[in-house]
């Protein structure tokens, strides 16, 4: 039975809003070591801190509670500067924020969380007592040690014991002191030698908190889970309906809702108008002065129609900055640990995204901020020889362009090697020597998102396993998303993020095969060419195009179906993903209309993304062109021959 019943909703409002606090704490966090003396930084740090303390007091979480007030008094008197900001200190007060979301974690399973560890509880005291080994602030001052002391009695209770790495009393602090502060207890009443300082230092003496750290454990400690875990994942044990319910909610301006509700109420009215307008038709009544009435209640309608529609999507935007906020620590972390110096710089996080797509992004901006870390940065030795500052930045932005979301993730490391990645590819085995030779600059960079291709001499915990970036891939492909890469050798890579504002409604161009319409995503779609077949050439048995310059391979929609082709392709449909461009042979087209999705749930055939209605009614099919071409015997293209010759139906 839970620990909390009869408080879940108490519980769910404490984890949302103290989770945001937290995840706003590790970003001031970050800022806070680069401006170290910005006390309105710390005050802000405080005061999110004690709202979360305050929170857990009244859901009785005494070791939550417990940490989260020994954290506060690291914070009090590092603002009232009796102690100095360190990166190993920010080391301890990061590892304690991390424990506290390991402790959100118990508590949505519905748990009393557990007491932190013991080490990190030590390392605490250590850096409020001002002895943190590695610079945290001020050093104590030395104490005499008495000429002799009687043995003790008492055997001392040792406090996560390490390695003493320095000779007891070479480094000038107050052993005695600082066993105190560790362990609440005075050296004399716990029967400590006087002669025995090297005991205390093997007691409280801690070790830097990000060492023997992976990259999965600190992204944990950010985020609360692994990349590697399914997004809602809170451990074997976690309460699936409690993670759904949280996944599920969303904050909603009360202004939006106002504009919902006053735009409800005009189409209440309008309706009505319309109501009695047939109402006189009906009657007989057919005078210009009724039908212009009527004309004039539709087109009222139908604009009332279209702003609620704009509405109601509003309602599901939220700011891009809540999901950017958990970057900065994972950035300075990951740094740390591959003894880097990286400032990750966040831009238009005011900028709103569908929320249901805020969570299938995290991951690939994961990824690709890890990538960026250890594969674009440059170590500070190879930044100043090459006469850069030894301080590298990644850059995380988000902008609005049209009906589309750009997220943008770049650094200015050391930029990509077009035949280096060829080169590599070719030694994995993932392409083949004709295909290198063929290849240009831009789909060179885009081998980096193939299955198992890496450049990693050797795999760490960061990277080398050739995962990564087809995680990036293949979640913005989910998102009717497209990636692109540019980069300059020397002077950093620059990843583009193209993205649909919603999900819920997909722009679509509905094409026709016979008579049969299907709609392919609008945001594929680069332009609508003519076939003829003077412009039609065969290289390799297959028919193709040259398009400004480009060679395209033509694709035929009957192919890719498995329909037969009973007439002459008119035109071709030239397509863009990540991985290719091509043309798709059509029979015609009929437009472009803005699709609202149904999912095929219980039964859906291979190659179909879902289901909609056109504006005259008639249901369509969205067509999942990756999958197709994945999937069809026609993936390499349709002859010359075919595409250019009618073909009759098939007799009977």
């Amino acid at each position: 039975m839970s620990d909390f019943a009869g408080m879940e909703d108490l519980l769910q409002d404490f984890l949302i809003e103290a989770g945001d606090l937290l995840s706003g704490v590790d970003n001031k966090l970050v800022d806070l070591e680069r401006t170290p003396n910005d006390t309105g930084l710390l005050n802000e740090i405080f005061r999110g801190f004690h709202t979360i303390k305050g929170g857990a007091g009244f859901l009785n979480a005494t070791e939550l509670v417990t940490l989260c007030h020994l954290t506060e008094n690291l914070f009090d008197k590092l603002r009232n500067a009796e102690l100095a900001i360190t990166p190993d200190a920010m080391d301890v007060i990061l590892a304690a924020t991390g424990a506290v979301r390991d402790m959100f974690n118990e508590l949505e399973r519905g748990q009393q969380p557990s007491a932190a560890d013991p080490h990190l509880i030590s390392q605490l005291k250590l850096a409020i007592a001002g002895n943190l080994v590695g610079g945290a602030s001020k050093p104590a001052a030395p104490a005499p040690v008495p000429a002799a002391a009687p043995k003790a009695e008492t055997a001392l209770v040792p406090v996560a014991p390490v390695v003493v790495h320095h000779p007891v009393g070479d480094d000038g602090i107050d052993w005695y002191a600082l066993y105190e502060a560790v362990t609440g207890v005075s050296p004399a009443s716990a029967g400590v030698p006087a002669a025995a300082p090297a005991a205390v230092v093997a007691a409280v003496e801690p070790s830097h908190d990000l060492d023997g750290k992976s990259a999965d454990d600190i992204i944990k400690a950010a985020i609360g889970r692994r990349a590697s875990d399914k997004p809602g994942y809170s451990g074997p044990t976690g309460r699936r309906e409690v993670e759904r319910t949280r996944d599920n909610s969303i904050r909603v301006d009360t202004s939006r809702l106002d504009q919902v509700l006053n735009l409800s109420g005009e189409i209440g009215l309008t309706k009505n108008r319309l109501n009695a307008l047939r109402s006189d038709i009906l009657n007989g009544r057919s005078d210009s002065e009724t039908l212009h009435a009527l004309d004039v209640a539709v087109s009222q309608l139908d604009l009332l129609v279209s702003d609620l529609q704009n509405a109601v999507m509003k309602t599901r935007m939220q700011p891009i900055g809540r999901l950017f906020q958990k970057y900065p620590r994972i950035a300075r972390d990951l740094a740390r640990s591959l003894g880097k110096d990286v400032e990750l710089m966040l831009s238009g996080e005011e900028t709103e995204i569908d929320k249901t797509m805020i969570e299938d992004l995290s991951d690939p901006i994961i990824h690709l901020i890890r990538n960026a870390v250890d594969h674009g940065v440059e170590p500070t030795h190879e930044r100043l020889a090459a006469g850069k500052s030894d301080k590298s930045v990644v850059r995380l932005e988000a902008r609005q362009e049209g009906d589309h979301i750009v997220i943008i993730v770049a650094d200015d490391g050391r930029g990509m090697n077009a035949e280096r990645l060829r080169a590599k590819a070719l030694e994995k085995g993932l392409i083949t020597d004709e295909e290198a030779n063929t290849m240009d600059e831009r789909q060179s960079y885009n081998l980096i998102f193939l299955p198992g291709f890496s450049t990693a001499s050797a795999v760490s915990d960061v990277s080398g396993r050739g995962v990564g970036m087809d995680v990036v891939k293949t979640n913005i492909q989910k998102l009717n998303g497209t990636i692109d890469i540019r980069s300059t050798q020397g002077k950093g890579t620059t990843f583009i993020i193209s993205l649909p504002l919603t999900l819920a409604i997909l722009p679509v161009l509905v094409v026709r095969l016979a008579e049969q319409p299907f709609a392919v995503p609008l945001s594929m779609v680069r332009e609508i060419l003519p076939i003829e077949a003077q412009h039609v050439q065969e290289v390799g048995g297959r028919a193709t195009m040259v398009v400004r310059g480009e060679v395209l391979p033509i694709y035929t929609l009957s192919g890719l179906l498995g329909w037969p082709q009973e007439h002459v392709a008119e035109y071709g449909v030239l397509m863009q993903t990540a991985e290719r461009n091509y043309v798709l042979a059509i029979d015609s087209f009929a437009g472009r209309e803005d699709a609202v999705i149904k999912s095929l749930d219980a039964f859906r055939p291979k190659g179909v993304a879902g289901v909609t209605t056109l504006s005259n009614g008639q249901i369509v099919l969205i067509l999942d062109m990756k999958e197709l071409l994945g999937s069809s015997a026609d993936q390499g293209g349709t002859t010359r021959k075919a595409l250019l010759r009618d073909r009759m139906p098939v007799a009977a």
